[in-house]
């Protein structure tokens, strides 16, 4: 081993150490010192492990820990960046807490889009897991062209790895690759032919620039998705989702493959991240029982569709960022029994995309259809996310507008007249809740 890897090894490992058992934090910051000792560090660290990638616009978090479920069912060894630290930094901190062990060892890593390519120069995968491209933070990605090319080159850097990407999704199928591909996508219904909304994102076929027609659509431009002028059509899926047999706003079940399956999660969108790590684990020969109860773990994961309890309010806490994804948030919402509040908190950090704009494209005017009992809006745009939604037809006598205030929504939340209340937050604002609600005891520590 290099005298800098040591270095950066036992300064990562200190670090570490210190911050967790200490100060209940560092998830990143090892990372960055061991980077600043060897920025080669990753080559030592990862040199053992089957490394399986997750990456795209919606869903990496989920999907990556459901494969990790799964897969511990089956081996001894799986780490993961379970907090969702998915650049280079947090990357290396991942490994830098690993425990040595031997046999087969996994790492199943989530990576933003943009840091795929500098990842990969260091580390080798044998698997990438596309989820889908969206528009999502324009200011940072670009369009979801510019953001495709961004993991192609992540991807270019491995060029065995296996690409096991979103079927549905035409962007996946318009560009071909060095490295051999599957995929996953839905196969339960015909809906003949038909035509996506017309606001909805790439839709154009990559071939001819016709528009695409469908013969079956999930949401957004996901689906059977075939070009009529020149035959641009979807891929042979390599695992299907056969039957969705019940979908509700907190739970699902489905068959893919013929076996069936159950999340406890809501929606569509996470019906596709099952389906994802199905497929992952259908690769490794992981059998449908593990697979099973892999899925079915009921474990919510760091702000997606995790329920607090305050104060005997059941507050549901779940991530938007990009307007597909929050129409998916709105359709899940839709599907609830039973009245409820709604928070809406907006920020602009980096983290978040700076250009808020995006809120105009989501279709905030599902929420005429609900049965919503009071609005709260709040974070560093609480003005504009509350414009959103009187725009799109909140009452002005159920709206309270808040700013960047913890205690004052905490307060708000407290008094809401319903029992379920559903948050939706960009991520620094999902980050910043959590934080205080750790403080005050809402949540525990290390959740």
């Amino acid at each position: 081993m290099r005298i800098n890897s040591a270095l950066a090894l036992v300064t990562g490992k200190s670090s570490q150490y210190i911050l967790k058992n200490f100060f209940k934090r560092g998830s990143s910051y090892p990372g960055n010192l061991a980077l600043k000792f060897d920025p080669h560090i990753l080559d030592t660290l990862a040199k053992d492990y089957e490394v399986i990638v997750v990456t795209g616009t919606n869903g990496k978090t989920l999907t990556t820990s459901l494969i990790v479920n799964i897969l511990k069912k089956q081996f001894d060894h799986v780490v993961t960046n379970k907090t969702g630290s998915n650049m280079i930094q947090g990357i290396v901190s991942t490994f830098l807490s690993a425990k040595k062990t031997n046999g087969k060892k996994f790492a199943v890593l989530e990576i933003d889009e943009a840091s795929l390519a500098k990842i990969t120069t260091y580390i080798k995968p044998k698997m990438f897991v596309f989820t889908n491209i969206f528009r999502d933070q324009m200011d940072r990605y670009g369009e979801i062209y510019t953001t495709y090319d961004y993991i192609l080159k992540g991807a270019a850097n491995a060029p065995e790895a296996l690409i096991l990407a979103n079927g549905d999704s035409p962007i996946f199928n318009s560009v071909e690759t060095k490295n051999p591909r599957q995929y996953y996508g839905f196969d339960h219904e015909d809906q003949g032919d038909i035509l996506a909304h017309y606001n909805t994102e790439g839709i154009l076929c990559p071939e001819c620039q016709n528009i695409l027609h469908y013969k079956m659509i999930t949401y957004g431009n996901l689906g059977n998705y075939f070009c009529p002028n020149c035959g641009f059509h979807r891929p042979q899926l390599d695992y299907k989702l056969t039957d969705l047999t019940y979908m509700d706003n907190v739970s699902s079940k489905f068959v893919i493959d013929g076996e069936e399956y159950g999340i406890e999660v809501g929606g569509m969108y996470n019906i596709y991240n099952a389906l994802a790590a199905a497929a992952v684990a259908e690769h490794y020969e992981v059998p449908a029982e593990k697979i099973r109860a892999g899925l079915g773990y009921d474990e919510k994961v760091f702000g997606r569709q995790e329920v607090i309890d305050i104060d005997g309010k059941k507050v549901t806490i779940v991530l938007v960022k990009n307007p597909v994804g929050t129409n998916q948030v709105l359709e899940l919402m839709k599907l609830a029994p039973y009245n409820f509040s709604m928070v809406a908190l907006l920020n602009a950090n980096y983290a978040d995309g700076i250009d808020t704009s995006w809120i105009w494209d989501a279709n905030y005017e599902f929420i005429c259809d609900m049965n919503i009992d009071k609005f709260i809006t709040g974070g560093q745009r609480h003005k504009e996310i509350a414009r959103r939604l009187r725009v799109a037809g909140a009452p002005k006598e159920k709206m309270v507008e808040l700013d960047d205030n913890f205690d004052a929504l905490l307060k708000e939340i407290k008094s809401a007249p319903s029992e379920h209340i559903y948050v939706l937050a960009t991520y620094t604002a999902m980050l910043n809740l959590r934080k205080d609600l750790t403080t005050q005891g809402y949540i525990k520590e290390g959740m």
